[in-house]
């Protein structure tokens, strides 16, 4: 990232066009890429917002079955008792019985949480910061940014004076981010998963991220 040390970047009005204003890139651009330690930190953050679930203590034990013993060639696994139904004489409890408990029941004291060290923590996200500013890593990921005049891109603080939604699309579209808004809305789709019962029913890719 040697080339991003002390450079300016354009300052770009509301009508999409340079001014005679130009800022020094932010040191966290300057921070290097290190692809490791963002995937390790990332996949530990995603570990922590899983929350603990477990299988009732009750399941599979909710019947009073006993074995039969030996001499009547079957298995001595536990029956359960009674008759005149389908059940009475079915092997219960055990873990290759249907209807039977799991092996090893899941408990919800299980080692959810795993805590990151701060300064790495703080590493990864200066180092996924830094990745924004390369041109070729973004578009890697997808974006539509063939168009656009720079990366990253510092528009006027007029742009604090819009309230209308037409009006930042028709920035966006005067800067050329507008393409990468339509690949997302394109990018619209069911979720493959049982997330869809979950209030989680589509997917959408992400666009232009505004600072």
């Amino acid at each position: 990232n040697a080339e991003y040390m002390g450079q300016l970047v354009n300052v770009f009005g509301i009508d999409g066009k340079k001014t005679k204003k130009s800022v020094k890139l932010a040191d966290v651009f300057t921070a290097p890429i290190r692809t490791d330690v963002v995937v390790s930190v990332h996949s530990l953050m995603m570990l922590n917002t899983r929350q603990p679930y477990a299988v009732s203590r009750k399941a599979g034990h909710q019947t009073s079955a006993e074995s039969w013993g030996t001499g009547r060639a079957v298995a001595r696994i536990p029956r359960v008792r009674g008759g005149g139904t389908h059940r009475s004489g079915q092997a219960a409890f055990g873990n290759q019985c249907r209807g039977g408990r799991m092996f090893a029941p899941t408990e919800t004291w299980r080692k959810w949480h795993h805590k990151i060290p701060v300064k790495q923590r703080r590493y990864a996200l200066a180092s996924a910061i830094a990745a924004t500013a390369i041109p070729a890593l973004v578009e890697a990921r997808g974006h539509v940014i063939s168009q656009m005049p720079e990366l990253p891109m510092v528009i006027s603080s007029e742009v604090e004076g819009l309230t209308k939604t037409k009006e930042a699309v028709a920035l966006l579209k005067k800067l050329h981010a507008y393409e990468d808004v339509e690949k997302s809305i394109a990018s619209k789709r069911l979720r493959g998963s049982k997330g869809k019962m979950r209030n989680r029913r589509w997917k959408m890719k992400r666009g232009p991220l505004v600072v």
